[in-house]
């Protein structure tokens, strides 16, 4: 099989049929399958999407709501095709776009085709500023040069897909994460509707979300292979300080005969000793924990991209 479309959705129960019909039309010649993540919905998004689904369709139906990264994840499991397509069921994406991503994907040149809402219909205080402002911090801060983070429309290479390793909300880090693993990445326009039906599941508290996941991506990106280089240089660094602290206190008590009881820099220097070798300790724990996490499931720290043999006679 070609292609996997995987839509989340989520009380879309006025948009999902559409949505199949617009991806029935968009798909037509492809040799596709559509996925459908049902992530708890509690109005009549399953009973639409079974009513009106063709035999292409695969509808995944939570138990209750897990999230959109969770639904995501589901989705790209039960994936049989060679490329992925990553896509929100709220009709604002457009499923006419997917052909044209794909024929870009389908060149070899790229891993990942990421969409770029050129004219986006979303309100600009709540919507178009944090996202941004959200767009900027995270281009600087992960240096992977996107320009629109916040759109779901994105087409991967299967292997890419099926290591992407989302959990909790990373779904907004998708390209940090592909890029994790050596992905090239391009991005083409696409079109972006207005919601017509339904409430959008997206909010100004979202903000806070990504800045404490940006955190997390800065971590998995400089140190998530070597926690040890962060702890233990903190560690270094603040016992460091300390032992200095130390010294200076230990000349005024016995080379100038000064009391030096009760000095809050006293405590300050206990305390960056004990610091720095609670922050090495860390490191070291946390080293053990990597080196646990790869060898249980036999992961490996590299990729390949191909394995190429010679032909000629040595």
């Amino acid at each position: 099989m070609k292609l996997s479309v995987v839509v989340t959705v989520y009380n879309e129960e006025d948009n999902v049929i559409p949505l199949c019909q617009k991806e029935y039309e968009a798909l037509e010649g492809i040799d596709y399958e559509l996925i459908l993540v049902d992530d708890g919905s509690t109005d009549d998004t399953v009973k639409n999407v079974k009513s009106f689904a063709n035999n292409r369709t695969k509808l995944l139906i939570f138990n209750k709501n897990h999230g959109q990264s969770t639904a995501m994840s589901a989705g790209i499991d039960m994936a049989q095709g060679e490329y992925i397509v990553t896509m929100d069921g709220d009709l604002q994406n457009d499923p006419a776009d997917i052909p044209k991503m794909l024929a870009k994907l389908e060149e070899g040149e790229f891993d990942v085709v990421a969409g770029v809402r050129a004219n986006r219909q979303d309100g600009f205080v709540l919507r178009k500023f944090p996202s941004k402002i959200a767009n900027w911090m995270i281009r600087n801060l992960t240096d992977v040069r996107l320009s629109d983070y916040g759109c779901s429309l994105r087409i991967y290479k299967k292997d890419i897909a099926k290591n992407l390793g989302l959990y909790g909300e990373l779904h907004r880090f998708i390209p940090v994460l592909a890029k994790l693993q050596g992905a090239k990445m391009t991005e083409v326009d696409v079109n972006h509707h207005a919601r017509i039906h339904g409430e959008s599941k997206y909010g100004i508290n979202r903000t806070f979300k990504v800045m404490a996941d940006l955190m997390l991506m800065i971590f998995f990106q400089k140190y998530f292979r070597k926690p040890m280089h962060l702890f233990g240089g903190l560690g270094i660094l603040t016992f460091t300080i300390g032992m200095i602290i130390n010294v200076y206190l230990l000349v005024v008590k016995f080379g100038y005969g000064e009391d030096i009881w009760g000095r809050p820099l006293l405590l300050l220097g206990a305390i960056m000793l004990l610091g720095g070798i609670q922050f090495i300790t860390v490191g070291i724990i946390a080293e053990l924990m990597m080196r646990t996490y790869y060898e249980s499931q036999d992961k490996k720290v590299y990729r390949l991209k191909e394995v190429f043999v010679g032909q000629a006679e040595a």
